[in-house]
């Protein structure tokens, strides 16, 4: 059992990216956060699936090509194999809770030069 706290941390990229509160051993749970404009490399998971947790904000997440848009309350749930990209395309900041399991140290693989 442990306890921390997400002031303990800081986002990947400063004031955006994920904030991992815990990585392994059998999940990651991260707080990300991107600001109006931002968004990261298109991606997928050999083994592992994501959940995204919508907390503030509107974001755009694409899976597999179809454009999900999220706003605070919605989850959705991203399979092994399916590539996913996160967008903020709105005028706020957008903050929401990511699960991935089962732990693995690495399974991302980037998708350069993705369309949708």
């Amino acid at each position: 059992m442990f306890v921390v706290h997400e002031d303990d941390f800081e986002y990947r990229f400063g004031d955006s990216g994920p904030k991992y509160l815990m990585k392994g051993p059998r999940m990651n749970f991260a707080l990300v956060q991107f600001q109006p404009g931002q968004d990261f490399t298109a991606h997928y998971h050999n083994v592992m699936e994501e959940n995204f947790y919508i907390l503030s904000g509107k974001v755009d997440i694409v899976v597999d090509g179809k454009v999900n848009t999220l706003t605070p309350g919605q989850m959705i749930h991203v399979e092994p194999g399916e590539v996913h990209y996160v967008v903020n395309n709105y005028d706020e900041a957008v903050k929401m809770v990511s699960t991935l399991a089962p732990y693995q140290e690495v399974d991302k693989v980037e998708v350069k030069d993705y369309k949708y």
